[in-house]
């Protein structure tokens, strides 16, 4: 025990305690409900790419530590992937880096590129990791709000071009958008092109839902449009798109001066990690287009079933363009507390949500909002709807 009355916690993290997440999946297993909370799939991966990690176990690669960067079969694959889905061509060995999953990948390349006192804009809501690695870096957060309008929620770019000051250093983009399902626009993009471009900002793009964009949505990387490629970090995961979120195996892909830097701090957190899987996720991202097509198609159909249910049970639905979560309002149900509402639902019909508000620095403005995962079973996401009926009686 120490003497002094000086907090344990450093006030840098102080507003950080346990997750929601941690929160909302303990009431799951106490109440025995159905979990829509954590974003996270109850049916494993392709086969193909478990048996590659068995044989790479198997064959001894990757059981030591691997590379810094990454094994180069991984790297190589990863600007494949970028290449023939985007256009964007990075050099394996100098433009590719993989990390312990996209959170190491936002959390080295915050504490890479930021100095105390710079301002960060992150679109809000926002993922959690966003803020305690804004505020592990010393930086200042500046959230821009996306608000519900026309059926999704929408990016104001004269509010996005308000926020930029003299001391913003970086904007932090993430699209498909979670937990909103929101993806920007072609036209959206080119407009944050152009103002990172005319104020010298870096921008740091989170795109780990790349694969999952629906209704004729399209998902264009920042890093294509012109004067971004050196001044973009981009960011990937297998987890999302190939259902093995227990492995963490992230990427960045960036002009070199970029990755070196994020590799300075990367080194330092894990170092390395995930060896095997490594060599797995390279078969992975070499699977044919079918099997993309189809991921979004079985995510689609999940997706389209649970905005059915939620409707029925009276929720006003923001169905996603991207993404594996719907945002609901709950004004309609008469409430307009999502704390209280997500710890009252499970009592209320056995189903887990999370309340938007933890995503919102203006929490008055998540207040209403819910957000329920359909990367599920369909057999789950069926009894969840059956049970969501309770509501609207």
């Amino acid at each position: 025990m120490t003497s002094s009355a000086r907090p344990l916690l450093n006030r840098r993290l102080a507003d950080f305690g346990t997750t929601i997440f941690a929160e909302m999946s303990a009431l799951a297993q106490r109440t025995a409900s159905i979990n829509l909370g954590q974003g996270f799939p109850d049916t494993d991966g392709p086969e193909a790419v478990r048996e590659a990690a068995v044989r790479a176990l198997r064959e001894g690669h990757g059981n030591q530590y691997p590379p810094g960067p990454g094994v180069p079969e991984l790297r190589t694959a990863i600007a494949e992937h970028q290449r023939r889905r985007y256009g964007l061509s990075y050099d394996p060995d100098s433009e590719v880096l993989v990390t312990a999953g996209a959170t190491e990948a936002i959390a080295a390349s915050l504490l890479a590129l930021l100095e105390p006192g710079d301002e960060v804009i992150a679109l809000e809501p926002y993922y959690d990791s966003y803020a305690a690695c804004i505020a592990m870096a010393g930086a200042a957060r500046v959230p821009v709000t996306l608000r519900a309008g026309d059926g999704r929620f929408v990016l104001d770019l004269d509010e996005l071009r308000a926020a930029v000051t003299p001391r913003t250093r970086l904007i932090l983009l993430n699209t498909p958008h979670n937990p909103t399902g929101t993806v920007l626009t072609r036209a959206e993009l080119a407009a944050v092109a152009e103002l990172a471009c005319e104020r010298d900002l870096l921008v740091v793009t989170d795109e780990v839902y790349e694969h999952l964009v629906f209704d004729g949505a399209e998902h264009i990387p920042l890093a294509s449009f012109p004067g971004m490629r050196e001044r973009t970090v981009t960011i990937g995961s297998a987890g999302k798109t190939f259902s093995f979120t227990g492995w963490k195996v992230g990427w960045v892909t960036a002009a070199p001066a970029l990755v070196a830097a994020v590799r300075s701090a990367k080194q330092f957190l894990t170092y390395v990690a995930s060896g095997p899987f490594q060599y797995a996720v390279a078969e992975a991202l070499r699977l044919p287009d079918s099997y993309f097509a189809d991921f979004r198609a079985d995510h689609l159909a999940k997706r389209d079933l649970l905005s059915a249910g939620l409707a029925a049970a009276g929720f006003e639905v923001f169905r996603p363009a991207g993404t594996y979560f719907v945002t609901t309002d709950i004004r309609p149900l008469g409430e307009s507390d999502g704390f209280a509402f997500c710890r009252a639902l499970p009592e209320r019909c056995g189903v887990v949500a999370i309340p938007n508000a933890v995503f919102y620095d203006h929490r008055d403005e998540g207040a209403p909002f819910v957000r329920f995962a359909f990367c599920k079973q369909t057999s789950v996401l069926e009894e969840a709807v059956a049970r969501l009926k309770a509501l609207a009686g």
